[in-house]
């Protein structure tokens, strides 16, 4: 079985995979995978480049951000062309790694969804989302209302989860891990 997890920025979803790794369950990380990928499969190399043009990657081989950032930004068809390009490949590098649990923050955005059994949602109040992501990011109020605004509502991704984990610093997750992981050993 496979599982998804997801929730917005600031929500924590980190935090729960690192309770998930304290209990001995591994979670693929789709962003750290899409980097590592990024850096250093050939094929992405060449099509990002062909895409973006000769500056996307520096003279030591490293992604330009400050290029693909610019080139992503321009347009909805940019970042649409870059995601066809890099989510394929972390789409099968999941599956290949052999691993049940995967957090991504656009399971469903992108699709992953369709390759998991179940899907949780990590959920916290707007404001401590907020309070969060200043804190973790050093940023102003305003960008972190930005960067929250940039991506699906949560009560979305909530109606689009079979579980929800509250992590609004009250309730307690692994109350809440233990359920879950209790409910997907039940067949389905």
């Amino acid at each position: 079985m496979r599982i998804g997890i997801t929730g917005g920025i600031g929500s924590g979803k980190s935090f729960v995979c690192k309770h998930l790794a304290q209990r001995g369950i591994e979670v693929y990380d789709c962003d750290q995978a899409a980097k590592r990928l990024i850096r250093t499969e050939t094929s992405i190399r060449e099509a990002l480049t062909a895409l973006i043009g000769k500056d996307a990657y520096t003279a030591d081989g490293d992604l330009n951000k400050a290029v693909v950032a610019q080139f992503l930004l321009a347009s909805e068809d940019h970042r649409h062309a870059i995601n066809a390009i890099v989510h394929p490949a972390v789409f099968n590098d999941f599956l290949a790694s052999g691993i049940e649990w995967v957090e991504s923050a656009i399971l469903f955005e992108c699709g992953l969804d369709r390759l998991t059994d179940v899907n949780i949602v990590v959920t916290a109040p707007e404001e401590v989302r907020i309070q969060r992501v200043m804190q973790r990011d050093h940023i102003s109020r305003e960008q972190a209302l930005a960067w929250i605004g940039r991506q699906w509502p949560q009560q979305r991704l909530q109606e689009l989860a079979d579980y929800e984990i509250v992590n609004d610093g009250q309730a307690d997750i692994n109350e809440q891990i233990n359920k879950i992981i209790q409910l997907c050993k039940k067949p389905f």
